[in-house]
């Protein structure tokens, strides 16, 4: 382990891709800080208090920016939403998967559609997210809304500025991301999630040490503290575990001769965070919703007990759709046919399956067990922080912030494993090189 840090510490190119990086986030964590222009940052604050889990989960994603209703409240999200659907629509459109086999002519047009969408997508949930926010209070600073309170078309134009405002801060996230895939290190887009949730780790440990350390009653309190950091610590290596976790899939081929290495590695959790992302989405939407008109309490109720993964049947719910979204992208991930194809245009086969229909039926069956076991992993680590709130009795600001388990912790672990790949393959190829070329 050792000699692979020093190698990657030795390489000037790798460091300097990684310093490119840090800088990168850096400035996004400044930009964080400027506030939508003409906003009422007060009314926020209120909103988040009532409003669904899918706020929050946009917080967390942002690095806390969106309680400060900054330029970069929205992030990379709307780029990510954006990217699930431009590749389901590749299964459906027929244009769309015409360009997805072109090559990089259609992957350059996959990326322009990719990044328009999400363009659309940033300015309609901006602006459906201010709609929202102007129930709990005036979203415009005092010293505007006194001259615009009996005209709504103005008030209305300066929530669309607003929401352009923050469209314009998603293209900015986007345009970052570009220059961290192509100069940085790590694919953009995920490390700026990843440092979006880096920075709300402190305050999970500054709210469990005020809890149980400095507002103490009794000695039981340090020990609860201890408790809770080794299940923390204990998930997050069973959460490493699982992630390199893969079935290998022999492969012979038939133009070789003797024994053969080759192999088809198939991940235990195929679909990775995708599933649970989807998840939470689809049962946060309604509740801020809900959240963000004036509703009935019946109707506030019915909509808490079906959507609140809290709630029993919200539960229940909240499972299925995992169960779903899991099987569904596993088997978009890793598409049985396609590998079928590839093996008998390789003139290769799975020893001891006859190639064609057989192999596709084989991975397939091997798929569906695999999917199981990650799914279970899935649910179980999706449910956590639901479990331990409940089991350490914590409020529910206290419940937003100490996230143990989850979604935050397999998107971090994730994209941990892929960079650390990513950069020791730099390294690697920058030496082996210097020794094909000394003189270079």
């Amino acid at each position: 382990m050792w000699l692979r840090i020093k190698r990657v510490l030795s390489n000037k190119d790798v460091m300097l891709r990684l310093a490119f990086t840090l800088l990168i986030l850096l400035m996004v964590r400044i930009i964080s800080y400027i506030t939508v222009p003409l906003f009422n940052t007060d009314a926020i604050k209120s909103f988040m208090q009532s409003s669904g889990n899918f706020v929050e989960i946009l917080n967390n994603f942002s690095g806390r920016s969106l309680e400060n209703f900054s330029i970069m409240s929205l992030g990379i999200t709307p780029y990510i939403t954006s990217s699930i659907v431009v590749q389901m629509l590749q299964m459906v459109l027929p244009k769309f998967k015409e360009w997805s086999e072109q090559g990089d002519a259609g992957k350059q047009n996959l990326t322009k559609v990719t990044r328009y969408l999400a363009i659309f997508l940033a300015f309609f949930q901006g602006f459906a997210l201010i709609l929202g926010v102007s129930n709990a209070g005036s979203v415009i600073i005092p010293s505007i809304e006194s001259y615009i309170v009996d005209n709504p078309f103005f008030r209305y134009m300066f929530y669309v500025y607003m929401a352009l405002v923050m469209a314009g801060g998603t293209a900015i996230a986007m345009w970052f991301s570009t220059l961290i895939t192509k100069k940085g290190v790590g694919n953009g887009a995920s490390m700026l999630i990843v440092a979006g949730i880096i920075t709300s780790l402190p305050t999970m440990w500054t709210t469990l040490w005020s809890k149980y350390i400095i507002n103490s009653i009794n000695g039981w309190s340090y020990v609860w503290f201890i408790l809770i950091a080794l299940m923390y610590f204990g998930i997050l290596l069973g959460v490493v575990y699982m992630q390199i976790a893969q079935r290998k899939l022999p492969v012979q081929y038939a133009n070789r001769q003797g024994k053969s290495d080759s192999n088809i590695p198939l991940k235990l959790n195929a679909g990775g965070v995708i599933p649970v992302i989807f998840a939470q989405t689809i049962m946060s939407i309604p509740l801020t919703i809900i959240g963000s008109v004036n509703a009935s309490s019946t109707v506030s109720n019915v909509f808490s007990n079906l959507f609140n993964s809290r709630q029993p049947i919200g539960f229940i719910i909240y499972v299925i759709l995992i169960i779903i979204f899991s099987f569904f992208y596993s088997f978009v991930q890793v598409n049985p046919e396609k590998i079928a194809n590839n093996l008998s245009k390789q003139n290769a086969y799975i020893p001891g399956v006859r190639p064609g229909i057989d192999t596709q039926d084989y991975v397939a069956s091997l798929l569906f067990k695999i999917t199981v076991i990650g799914t279970v992993y899935l649910v179980i680590l999706a449910v956590l922080p639901i479990i331990t709130s409940a089991m350490f009795n914590f409020t529910p600001s206290e419940a937003s912030a100490v996230t143990i388990g989850g979604t935050s912790l397999l998107i971090i672990v994730g994209v941990a494993i892929e960079t650390t790949k990513q950069v020791e393959t730099d390294a690697s190829q920058k030496e082996y090189g210097s020794i094909l070329n000394p003189f270079k």
